[in-house]
This record gives structure tokens, sequence and C-alpha cells, in this order.
């Protein structure tokens, strides 16, 4: 079930929000309770036995968690805790790389003369990689609870692009509370269906301390305000996620779909498309977030931002800093750091961020290319490194070192974006090597050039520039912000009925 769809808007929110309103605020429980009945149709609708994976990987982790926090040997606790994140990657290796894998497999089985290996038909659950990562956080956070107990408070006060990564402070920045007071409350924090298929990767028990300073989902189950600001927030904030999607990423993912789709585009194309792709992924995927968030508020609960203008980075370090800052931020926490950091020397700090950015290139998807655009990243984060933390282009003024960039960012969402290693190879050729215009290139040309799609092209370029996003544009309202999101969350639903349905893109990584 996705936000756009008319059964989310027209049945599936008014009805959640009317029952949970109708329970009094003092029972809190009983909401709960809802919001996981809730969570679990949601999930159920897009397929029941994705709702049946969800419910068993909730129970057992939730019963190795309260083993590891029963368990007094530090070894024990080290064990149990490998075993379950070990699980919970098994099972999402196992959905969402064993047919890449059994490709590899199946042409090193060629080139030897062997028979072709039997293809695994195998239905990626929607939504496994975001709570995946919410398990194991849980876990993680879990261990580490109950092993610095009584111990100097350890802070984590890093990030990708590197600083000590522990230090000792009087105050850990992170706050704890890393066990679920029930399995109700784990069930409903993991199932969450505003965050369940594409995020935001909120934590249980903990507070990034270079995010949103909001209370922990722990402390919000436990008890939140629902207030008449926040809901206003929360509805404003759905509005212009859904305008942002309907208006913006759909049109933009019309040009990019037919450039990457077409045989012989042109330089000019192929850059339109490349460009065209690079504001459909941010403005679809910040619109779920936003959108997200909005529903999150409207039920009560706060998440931090998980877009920051992006696309205002003056460097890749900068970039990771605005960019799906939840992710990044769990690279950094649970990956990064545990494989040293930045502690064990310059040539251990940079293998350690192209192990990082290549396993985000393959937790994204199961292909060469997503491997290649990880790498991508990983490559010039290095490179910033060897540069002081700074890109090789720092000299250049502000304007033009955002823009150096974002063309470094288009060319590794071209990568991507394709299809094969191939095809990102011959777009990317055409972009930098002047084609003209062919037969076939002056009828995808006249489908390209549309006043509509060079409207909202310009608009996009207008919007992605801009220091003010939605997130905080909503945040205070007044008539003037009230009208504006109202306006365009109708103009979108006029949108909506008159094209084809076009579902979020990151519901397929």
């Amino acid at each position: 079930m996705a936000f756009t769809s008319h059964i989310f808007l027209f049945y599936f929110l008014p009805v959640l929000l009317l029952l949970y309103y109708a329970l009094p605020g003092r029972f809190l429980a009983a909401r709960n309770v809802l919001l996981l009945a809730a969570s679990y149709i949601f999930y159920a609708w897009v397929n029941p036995w994705f709702a049946a994976l969800l419910l068993s990987l909730t129970v057992v982790n939730y019963i190795v968690s309260r083993c590891i926090a029963a368990t007094e040997a530090g070894r024990t606790r080290l064990a149990l805790t490998i075993g379950g994140v070990a699980l919970n990657l098994a099972v999402l290796g196992f959905f969402k790389y064993a047919g890449f894998f059994e490709q590899i497999l199946g042409s090193l089985v060629g080139i030897v003369g062997a028979n072709a290996l039997p293809v695994l038909k195998i239905v990626l659950p929607v939504g496994i990689s975001f709570y995946t990562f919410k398990l194991i956080s849980y876990l993680v956070d879990t261990y580490r609870d109950s092993s610095w107990r009584g111990r100097p408070a350890l802070a984590l006060s890093s990030d990708l692009q590197g600083r000590d990564a522990l230090a000792t402070e009087e105050q850990p920045p992170f706050t704890w509370r890393s066990q679920a007071r029930s399995l109700l409350d784990f069930a409903c924090y993991v199932s969450f269906f505003p965050q369940l298929l594409s995020g935001p990767i909120q934590r249980y028990g903990t507070i990034d301390p270079k995010s949103e300073p909001v209370p922990t989902f722990a402390n919000q189950l436990a008890g939140r305000e629902h207030t008449l600001d926040k809901l206003s927030w929360g509805v404003a904030l759905f509005m212009l996620g859904f305008a942002k999607k309907i208006l913006l990423a759909n049109d933009m993912g019309q040009v990019a779909d037919a450039v990457f789709a077409a045989q012989s585009p042109s330089t000019l194309d192929a850059w339109f498309g490349a460009l065209a792709y690079t504001f459909q992924l941010y403005f679809d995927f910040s619109a779920y977030s936003e959108m997200a968030i909005g529903i999150g508020l409207m039920l009560g609960f706060e998440c931090p931002r998980n877009f920051d203008a992006p696309y205002r980075a003056d460097s890749f370090s900068d970039f990771w800093r605005r960019w799906h800052i939840s992710l990044s931020s769990w690279l950094r926490d649970y990956l990064y750091i545990p494989l040293g950091g930045n502690r064990a020397g310059t040539g251990r700090t940079y293998l350690n961020l192209m192990i990082v950015f290549l396993l985000c290139g393959l937790w994204h998807g199961a292909g060469w290319t997503f491997l290649v655009w990880g790498l991508w990243h990983g490559f010039w984060l290095v490179i910033e490194r060897a540069f002081g933390r700074k890109p090789f282009y720092a000299g250049l003024p502000l304007s033009a070192r955002v823009l150096v960039t974002l063309l470094l960012i288009t060319i590794g969402w071209v990568i991507f974006r394709a299809e094969t290693l191939g095809e990102a190879g011959r777009l990317l050729t055409l972009m930098f090597v002047p084609t003209a215009a062919q037969g076939g290139s002056m009828l995808l040309s006249a489908i390209l050039y549309t006043r509509g799609h060079l409207i909202i092209m310009a608009l996009c370029t207008l919007l992605v520039f801009q220091p003010m996003q939605g997130f905080d544009w909503t945040r205070r309202l007044d008539w003037s912000r009230v009208l504006v999101p109202a306006g365009l969350f109708v103009l979108s639903l006029m949108t909506l009925f008159a094209q084809s349905f076009r579902s979020f893109l990151y519901f397929q990584f």
C-alpha cells in the first residue's frame, strides 16, 4: 500500500486517525496496539507472507535481545549479538542477493561448459533492507548498553569523514534505553508503518548526536504529546511531500525513463535524462521521507529529518551529511566505527571508507551497477581525506564547488540507474562525447522537450538550491503556509487521477 494510492489516502489513513483519536489520550497502550494492528494490515496489504516474515523476525530478535541483556558473560553476550546480526543479514542476503550470486555462479559454470543452474524465483519483501537495519541497530545497542553499564561514558563522536571515533566525555551524547518494555513495544517499533517501506531508519533507544534533537522512539512509545501544532505540522509536511512526488518526481521519472530506454539519444538528450533522474531520485525519496515524518507527527511521533538540501553540498563529505541522513549515520555508527574508523592509520581509514561504501552500494541493490556506484562515492571520499578532508577543487568559489560536486554525483546516479555497466558506459560516453541528433533521437527530443517537462525541470533546479526545506518551512504555520500546501495537495490529487501510478523508487531497494 503506497502513500499515494487512493486506498491509503481516502480509506486507510482517515479511518486510522479517526480510531486513533477516538481513543482517550490516557489509553496510550491501546493506541499503540491500534498502531501495531494498522502497521501489519498496511504491510500485509502488499503481501501477507511479507507480514509473516516480519512477525517472525520480530519475535526472534526480541528473544535474542532479551538473552543478550540477561547474560552476564561478555563473550556469551558478544556471541549472541553476532549470531542475531548474522541471522538478520542471512535473511536479507537470501531474499535480496541469492539471484545475483546465482547469476555469477551460473556464468562461471557456463565458462567450463557445464549445464546452466536452475534459477530461483525469489520475491523481494518490500522494505526488508530498512527494517533489517532497525533490527541490527537494536541488537547492537542492547549489547553496548549492557557492556558499557558502569563504565566511563564512551561517546561516539565520529562521522564518515572522520574525527576521533571514541572520546571520553562527562555526558554521553547517546541516550540509552536499548531494551523494549515488552514485545508489543518492540513490534510496534519494527513495524511502524510510516517508516516500514523506505525509512527513515529511526533507532529505538539511542539519539544520534548529529541529528535533530527529538525524543527516542522508546520514550515516545511510553509517552508522547498530541498537540494541534504537531498535527498541523504533520499534515502540511505530508501534503508538501505528496506534491513533490506527484508533481515533480513523477514528471522527471517520465523523462529519465525515456532517455535510459532510448537507443540513440543525443548528447543533449543524455544530459537532460541524467539530470532528470538526479532530480527524480531526490524529490521521490525526500517526498517519501517527508510524508513518513508527517504521518508520524499526526500520530504524535517525532522523527529527525532525513534530507537537508543535499544538492547544495560542496563536497562528497558534505553530501553524505545531507543525503539520507538516517542511513549515513547508521553506516557510521554500526559499520565504519566498528571497522576501526580512522583510528588505525591512514591506509586503514581509506580501506574502511571503501568497504563502507561498497557495502552501501550493495545494500541498495544486487547488481554490479550498485557496487560501482558505491565505489564511486568511496573513491571521492578517500580523495577528500587525502586532500585534508577537502575536495581537490576546494580552491574554487562556493557556487563552483557545488556545481562540480553535483556533476560528480550525477555521474554516479547514471551508474546507479543503468541496468548494466555497459549501458551506464554508453550513456556516460554520450554525455561527454558530443553526438549529433539522429532520426530516433529527433523523435525522442520531441517527447522530452515539451513545455511541461521544461517547466518542471526549471522548477526542480530552483528548488534543490533553496536553503529553506519543507521540513523547516512547515514547522511554523500561518494562513499563507496553510494555503500553499493545501492548494498543492488539491492540484496533486487532480494530477494523480490523470496519470498512471508510479511507486516510490526506494521500494525496490
